[in-house]
């Protein structure tokens, strides 16, 4: 509003004092827009007009930088003036977006599209490495008619537009939302070739670099790492094969094999996923294949890989970090020269790797089970007394404005997202990622206006409060709602087992529920969230719109929301529902540390890591019936964007990581839950 400010200060300084002159620095006004000189010189010219009308007297600006105001044309002045007026919340960004259109020098005002004149070769590239789509069916279509076979054109001018893509982003000259854009322009160019090349029974994309397949695993349905991974490789000239989610082993590899592909990628979030690609690595073995096969996803790691995952197969297996190593990782599994080489460091990086995980047994000490409930953190119970919630039972709410829940988005985990690294809202005046932080961010925000105004989401979400104890073997018993004292469930918790020093305790979050020897008449909360509901349909519109970006940007969306759903929900249980901080005064910003008394842990996280447990929360909720979020065969939530665990309300009450395991506190687990044994070595194997 400075411009604004500016112009009223002066009307009103000239009323009250009419012998003051005023000056201004008015080329501060436009300095955003330094290289631009069109849009500098209406933005001087226009902010002259409005200010000089109000008392201004002298401006300090270069003269051959002022247009005269009526010449100003109407598109160009309305944005500009939209922003020197602040008429409307998306000022900036118009005039940003059509500054792109007018650029020139002095005088002579021309659209900028001056790479217009160039080779359609040179118009190619540069639509790919700007991501514009306007213009590229018109020059694929000139490109297509000078070299006779469609399929040449991808080959020649198209891959080698990518080329310089991939280069750019391999040395940090651009970031992965651009690439991302570019991949859109890319498959709109193929699009537009696939009849033609139909016609002619040319079959196939042209020479790809490699074939590779890639698919998240059995029971996982998250795949935004592995669409990223799959746009990247695609950028540096690799046909991608994606299967989707929760595809099955037998099918990975039939594919696989029906297709020749040259690598096959495994993506997987949650941590069933790590047994699964252990599972697909054996099958592999046991079909004697030898493609290289490649691991990524969140709880994946170099260590996980080379303990549990290289020994189940004699091909080539290796750990990919994130989609930017993805390429030299393809580039060097497939080439002749480098192969060897690489395969031997990849060896070397596994065999001190597994020497690093040994070590660590033989470092660290446990306790038996019995020896950690034993050291658990003291909790007064007689003095302590427990907050009565306003309402027990289930309450369910179905879609829940999303204009709401968009208030309690964490930005920073988006920008993760799409590896730009960096702390919102400090990323977007970060010097190297700050401009396509800032792009990125813009688009977010566009699409989130459209997403809330048009409703492509529903958020729902199911929540439950419950009196309960718990026992002396870490496990929670959920009673009903009514007076009856009926026991409806049980919650199964684990301990930590590492050997503590003097004043340092075995953590379990069963601590935190009153125990039934205590007179504390105590309660647990549960929930599911999910904002998640309709947006395959928006989905299938941009896939079938070759719109990777656009795809992407909603799965992170609702991702968002979903998280910043559950935070709104607990603030809800604490404030009002359950209501044992009435009096909490929170900003985001302390939400997102945490600041609140309570915690809301979720089975498959630290503290919880068995998802399993997830079950019980389905069942005294009845959460598929009453929101539609189902469990997948790994307990993964569908929708993806969906969020689910429990509400303990303790003050002492702290997140914190269960760590690994011992056999005794396995078996005792089984026991609890009526679990055979192998199955909760299966579901406990990562902490173990």
């Amino acid at each position: 509003n400075y411009a604004v400010d500016f112009i009223e200060a002066a009307r009103e300084i000239k009323e009250k004092m009419p012998l003051v002159h005023i000056s201004g620095g008015v080329s501060n006004v436009s300095f955003s827009f330094r290289g631009n000189n069109p849009v500098r010189e209406a933005m001087h010219s226009a902010f002259l007009y409005h200010a000089i009308k109000a008392g201004m007297d002298m401006g300090i600006v270069n003269p051959g930088m002022i247009e005269i105001y009526e010449e100003i044309p109407p598109a160009l002045l309305e944005k500009v003036e939209d922003v020197i007026l602040n008429r409307n919340g998306e000022a900036t960004e118009a005039l940003v977006d059509f500054a792109e259109t007018v650029k020139g020098s002095g005088k002579v005002r021309v659209q900028d599209n001056s790479w217009r004149e160039g080779t359609v070769e040179e118009r190619l590239t540069h639509s790919l490495v700007r991501g514009i789509v306007d213009y590229i069916e018109e020059d694929t279509e000139e490109a297509r008619l000078k070299y006779v076979r469609p399929l040449k054109v991808i080959e020649g001018p198209l891959m080698s537009g990518m080329n310089v893509v991939g280069d750019l982003f391999g040395s940090g000259k651009m970031f992965l939302p651009q690439v991302v854009k570019s991949a859109r322009v890319m498959k709109k160019a193929v699009a537009y070739l696939d009849p033609f090349m139909e016609e002619e029974k040319a079959g196939g994309k042209g020479s790809a670099a490699g074939k590779i397949l890639m698919a998240t695993v059995k029971g996982d349905v998250h795949d935004i790492g592995k669409n990223i991974v799959g746009v990247v490789l695609a950028c540096n000239n690799y046909e991608i094969i994606d299967m989707g989610v929760m595809v099955p082993a037998h099918k990975i590899l039939d594919k696989a094999i029906e297709e020749q592909v040259d690598i096959i990628g495994l993506s997987g979030l949650i941590t069933p996923s790590l047994d699964e690609m252990v599972s697909v690595a054996a099958e592999m073995e046991y079909r004697g294949m030898d493609i290289p096969l490649l691991i990524g996803g969140a709880t994946t790691s170099k260590a996980h890989t080379a303990v549990k995952v290289n020994p189940a197969y004699s091909g080539p297996v290796v750990h990919v970090l994130d989609a930017s190593k993805s390429v030299a990782v393809a580039s060097n599994l497939l080439s002749e020269d480098n192969r060897a080489a690489f395969l031997a460091d990849i060896d070397k990086q596994f065999a001190h790797a597994v020497h690093q995980q040994n070590n660590k047994k033989e470092i660290k000490r446990y306790a038996s089970i019995g020896e950690a409930r034993r050291n658990k953190p003291p909790m007064d119970w007689e003095n302590f007394e427990a907050s009565t919630p306003k309402f027990t039972g289930v309450r369910t709410y179905q879609e829940f404005p999303l204009e709401l829940i968009a208030e309690f988005i964490d930005w920073t985990p988006f920008f993760q997202t799409w590896q730009l690294a960096g702390k919102y809202p400090a990323i977007l005046q970060d010097k190297i990622v700050g401009k396509e932080a800032q792009q990125l961010f813009d688009d977010a925000q566009a699409m989130l206006k459209q997403i809330i105004e048009e409703k492509w989401l529903q958020a729902k979400s199911v929540i439950g409060i419950f009196p309960a104890f718990a026992d002396e073997r870490d496990t929670v018993h959920v009673l009903a709602a009514d007076s009856s004292q009926k026991e409806i469930k049980q919650l199964h918790f684990l301990r930590q087992q590492i050997e503590k020093s003097e004043g340092r305790y075995n953590h379990c979050l069963s601590d935190y529920i009153a125990p039934k020897s205590s007179a504390v008449k105590d309660h647990i909360g549960m929930f599911a969230v999910t904002a998640g509901i309709g947006i395959e349909s928006h989905l299938e519109r941009f896939e079938k719109d070759q719109d990777d970006y656009n795809s992407i940007l909603l799965k992170a969306l609702a991702d968002r929301l979903a998280e910043a759903f559950a935070e709104l929900m607990h603030q809800k249980v604490r404030k009002e529902i359950w209501a044992y901080d009435t009096s909490e005064k929170l900003s985001n910003e302390e939400l997102i540390k945490e600041k609140y008394k309570g915690i809301r842990p979720a089975p498959g996280y630290p503290a919880c890591p068995e998802h399993t447990e997830k079950q019980s929360i389905w069942d005294i909720l009845e959460v598929e019936d009453r929101i539609g979020i189902k469990l997948t065969e790994s307990f993964a939530m569908y929708p993806a964007s969906s969020v689910s665990g429990y509400y303990f309300a303790h003050p002492k009450s702290k997140y914190f990581g269960l760590g690994k395991i011992k056999e005794d506190q396995l078996k005792d687990y089984a026991e609890r839950k009526g679990m055979e044994l192998k199955v909760a070595r299966k579901w406990l194997t990562p902490n173990l």
